[in-house]
């Protein structure tokens, strides 16, 4: 790598709208052979349609790059203010869990 590559900095604009976020509590993961797609969605108690209200698509790279990237921040954020303990209520029907698609994408 260029010595000068690594000390470039990248100016990255926050619209108002983006700063604002979108509230997700379930996310669903699909891929193919040239990429990761995630669906952030909300499922509210008592309404049994949920919207995607964001969708990211990137390259297996990425989401690998993604993944650490997570991982280095919850380690940092749990050195710093204590264990973040994932305890979900048996047969929970929505929330950050594990969900399998079977659909092929195109």
């Amino acid at each position: 790598m260029n010595p000068n590559e690594q000390n470039q900095q990248i100016n990255i604009e926050l619209g108002e709208k983006e700063a604002e976020g979108i509230y997700s509590n379930l996310a669903i993961i699909t891929h193919s052979p040239a990429e990761f797609i995630i669906d952030f969605t909300r499922i509210v108690p008592g309404v049994p349609k949920a919207k995607v209200h964001a969708r990211i698509i990137t390259t297996p790279q990425h989401a690998k790059l993604l993944m650490r990237a997570l991982k280095d921040n919850i380690d940092k954020f749990e050195q710093r203010f204590g264990e973040i303990h994932v305890e979900a209520p048996p047969n929970q029907q929505f929330g950050f869990t594990p969900f399998i698609k079977d659909e092929k994408i195109n």
